[in-house]
């Protein structure tokens, strides 16, 4: 199936999963997130939203890699990258800024694989934050110790 597809259909939209593709267009479904990672996502949006102008903040932003579409937990998009494509299901070109939120089920090689997908379709950072909040920042290169595009995003996020 297209990502089009898998969006118009009616009985996906009703299940209780978070749907991604793979390579092949087959469905992909993990369940929903535990509530401490959607307070990570929720916080990590706010924050990086209050810190940046000129693009908006997404969560659960859908981007087409040569992996199929993957759903980026929360990113940053410029008004510039975002109105290059306005009409397509899934951002071709990454939004600059890609976080994923760890969860306990996650393996270190499965969050590296998801940093790699979005590096190639252009990504400028990947932030990964750990279970208990920490943040580790990444370019192309490798790991910076802070973001280039945000500096004073914390090294923490701390759950109030």
């Amino acid at each position: 199936m297209t990502w089009a597809e898998i969006c118009d259909d009616k009985l996906l939209a009703t299940l209780p999963y978070r749907i991604e593709s793979d390579r092949w267009g087959n469905i992909v479904m993990s369940p929903p997130p535990r509530s401490r990672h959607a307070e990570y996502q929720g916080v990590i949006t706010v924050q990086l939203q209050e810190r940046m102008s000129g693009g908006l903040t997404l969560a659960e932003c859908p981007v087409q890699t040569t992996e199929g579409v993957k759903a980026v937990d929360v990113a940053w998009v410029s008004q510039e990258r975002r109105k290059s494509k306005p009409n397509d299901p899934a951002y071709l070109i990454a939004p600059e800024i890609c976080v994923e939120v760890q969860s306990p089920s996650n393996t270190h090689e499965e969050l590296m694989e998801r940093k790699r997908l979005f590096f190639e379709k252009g990504a400028l950072e990947f932030w990964l934050c750990g279970l208990e909040g920490q943040m580790t920042f990444f370019d192309p290169a490798g790991e910076v110790p802070q973001s280039r595009l945000c500096p004073e995003f914390p090294k923490t996020v701390v759950l109030d």
